[in-house]
């Protein structure tokens, strides 16, 4: 089954647009290494060029509803029934590294629940979609979560702390009571990529701290319509765009849960 809803279709059209110049900003990068001034500013100049390419597309059908966005902030404050989720380079640091390990993310929320999302790597060609009720996909496969069974035969994934952290101890003691108990975790630098990975079964399960909403809205239908779970932990009422996130292929959720949430730091 193809999933063509208006809003699938729109999402689609608007990352594939982006992501022709993100395409050639991509290649610009390895060329760039070489300035004195270096590549960061070029990196921050792709980001806001594929995130107001991604807002004029989705504008052109619906100018009233909310947008969320990493470089603008919130578009249309006043209308939070319908609102998009938007993310132009999740994994900016792989970007601007000239690493293909990158995604356009957009997620479709409508009255606080993510109805819709597509999660697209330019570079890989491969955009994983997903919508309420009619399954997750890869490339128009249906995608399916893996079946391990227990969490010391799964293959992890996760973040780590930002640079900026204030609690990166925490974060390294909670990584290392996981690692003592799984067979092998990877930092792959995209949290959007990560859980769709989650969702085709190539990761069993992931978790973070301290991530904005964007950065996983479209994830969280992706990898519950592809049978896994997807919630949140500690939240904080006060931020409710900075999340920290758990998603698993649903057989391994309980013990993560457990060993994320024991207190050894």
């Amino acid at each position: 089954m193809r999933l063509n809803s208006p809003q699938i279709n729109l999402i689609t059209k608007a990352c594939l647009k982006a992501s022709r110049s993100l395409i050639r900003d991509f290649g610009e990068i390895e060329n760039l290494q070489v300035l004195a001034k270096g590549p960061g500013d070029f990196v921050t100049s792709a980001d806001k060029r594929t995130e107001k390419i991604l807002i004029e597309e989705l504008q052109k059908a619906h100018p009233e509803y909310g947008i969320v966005t990493e470089e603008t902030g919130v578009i249309n404050k006043s209308n939070i029934e319908n609102r998009w989720i938007i993310d132009p380079i999740d994994g900016t640091m792989n970007f601007l590294n000239g690493v293909p390990q990158f995604a356009i993310s957009i997620g479709y929320e409508e009255k606080g629940e993510i109805k819709c999302g597509v999660i697209f790597n330019p570079i890989m060609n491969e955009m994983f979609i997903a919508e309420k009720g009619n399954g997750a996909y890869l490339n128009n496969s249906r995608i399916r979560v893996s079946n391990k069974k227990k969490i010391k035969d799964s293959l992890l994934v996760t973040g780590g702390p930002k640079g900026a952290s204030k609690i990166k101890d925490k974060i390294y003691s909670e990584y290392i009571n996981v690692s003592n108990n799984v067979s092998n975790i990877r930092k792959f630098g995209s949290a959007a990529l990560d859980m769709a990975y989650v969702a085709c079964g190539r990761f069993d399960g992931y978790w973070q701290r301290e991530l904005n909403y964007w950065d996983i809205a479209a994830g969280l239908i992706i990898v519950k319509e592809a049978g896994g779970f997807a919630d949140f932990f500690e939240e904080d009422v006060n931020l409710p765009l900075k999340k920290n996130i758990l998603a698993t292929n649903s057989n391994i959720h309980k013990e993560l849960s457990e060993l994320i949430n024991q207190k050894t730091y």
